[in-house]
């Protein structure tokens, strides 16, 4: 039974190559619909114009996120040169947007409250 079997395995190690050649010298078609029969995408470019952010918002409600690409003069401010802003608690820090003053979250963006025009 091991000489059938191992007879088989030679058998068919010797013939692959054989039986690969006619599939290898096939020559591949190319049409107009594409490489073997699929047809061709075609990309078309797209322009997308987009409106203008507001550069200034004044109305900013405690609860809300602070958007950073509508505050105008962005920038976080330190508390101590204003005598108006109290020490922010953990986690939180004051920016400026316009004359306002508004104590954001850290991590989370929300608003915890807004000065209006403490930066006067």
């Amino acid at each position: 039974m091991k000489k059938l079997i191992l007879a088989a395995l030679a058998a068919s190690v010797a013939l692959s190559p054989i039986a690969a050649a006619p599939a290898l010298a096939a020559p591949q078609q190319h049409n107009d619909r594409g490489y073997h029969g699929q047809q061709r995408k075609v990309v078309v470019k797209k322009v997308v114009k987009r409106t203008p952010a507001r550069t200034y918002r004044s109305n900013w409600r405690k609860g809300e996120r602070f958007d950073y690409h509508q505050a105008r003069n962005y920038r976080q401010i330190d508390y101590r040169q204003y005598r108006k802003l109290k020490a922010p608690p953990r986690g939180y820090h004051y920016v400026q947007s316009g004359n306002d003053a508004v104590l954001v979250g850290v991590t989370s963006g929300i608003i915890a409250a807004v000065i209006a025009g403490a930066l006067n």
